[in-house]
């Protein structure tokens, strides 16, 4: 068993917002209390595999990669044992939000998983939203997967999660990057508030990961060639989930070109498609 990354809220230097990857050999379990956090299982690489807490158990028929398929997850609500293992190995994502309450374990069927097509041209992308407000129940995280054709741009026209004035976090969040390809790269910007010494753009490539505290960020931009997809995490402190969130007045404009485009003919990028969104 590697833990290949360990994210939580204390070395983050935020409150809610966390991400654990754990790699398993054939065979091997992994096990961890999730003390004041609810816990999502992601498979990313892997299955089938089974969860076990609160004297449930939940199958998983997982994928073989980010890029192949839309995949079901479980829910493990915060206070409990969680024990995963993967018969024939895997890659798997934790997401996870500290939170006040507890809800059951639960099972999310990949059939379930509401799918979008977003944008158009150059700046089509395939969200996944697994685990957005409106699709399942939790009770501070949420958590959507991209995937973006090589050489298109997400997190487009460049949004943020805080207040207009102050930079105070409605959400934080985290971006966790796959990409196809032994050699794949892109690339993901973050700037901030007037007075925020945040402006940084930096290359990723698989299993690197980009934290948002506070501020304006994107585009995430995949190379010519290299299908990008990351998984994004986010909680902040409001009783009411949400993704809200505001484009750089700067850049809002864009939107307005893609009335008339079309979405990438490559779209949608997995096996199981859904309803176009702008």
């Amino acid at each position: 068993m590697t833990l290949t990354l360990h994210i939580d809220p204390r070395n983050a230097g935020w409150s809610f917002c966390g991400l654990d990857v754990v790699e398993l050999s054939p065979g091997e379990s992994y096990q961890t209390g999730t003390g004041d956090a609810e816990v999502l299982v992601l498979p990313l690489a892997g299955g089938p595999a089974l969860v076990k807490a609160d004297g449930d158990t939940l199958e998983l028929s997982g994928r073989s990669s980010v890029f192949d398929r839309v995949t079901d997850f479980g829910y493990v609500p915060r206070d409990a044992v969680l024990t995963l293992t993967a018969p024939s190995g895997g890659r798997y994502a934790l997401p996870n939000a500290r939170c006040e309450r507890r809800l059951p374990v639960r099972y999310g069927p990949a059939q379930s998983v509401p799918v979008e097509l977003r944008g158009a041209g150059s700046a089509s992308r395939q969200v996944t939203n697994f685990c957005a407000p409106d699709a399942f129940e939790t009770v501070k995280l949420s958590a959507v997967e991209v995937l973006t054709p090589g050489g298109n741009w997400s997190s487009y026209p460049p949004h943020k999660h805080d207040t207009e004035d102050q930079g105070e976090a409605v959400l934080e969040e985290i971006y966790y990057f796959e990409v196809a390809g032994e050699y794949g790269f892109g690339y993901q910007r973050v700037y901030g508030h007037p007075g925020k010494d945040i402006d940084v753009l930096r290359e990723v490539r698989t299993g690197d990961v980009v934290l948002v505290p506070h501020g304006y960020h994107g585009p995430s931009m995949a190379a010519p060639g290299y299908d990008l997809y990351y998984l994004n995490v986010l909680a902040g402190p409001a009783e009411q989930r949400t993704m809200a969130f505001s484009d750089d007045p700067a850049h809002a404009w864009i939107r307005k070109q893609w009335v008339d485009q079309p979405i990438d003919a490559r779209l949608p990028m997995t096996t199981r498609g859904g309803r176009a969104g702008r």
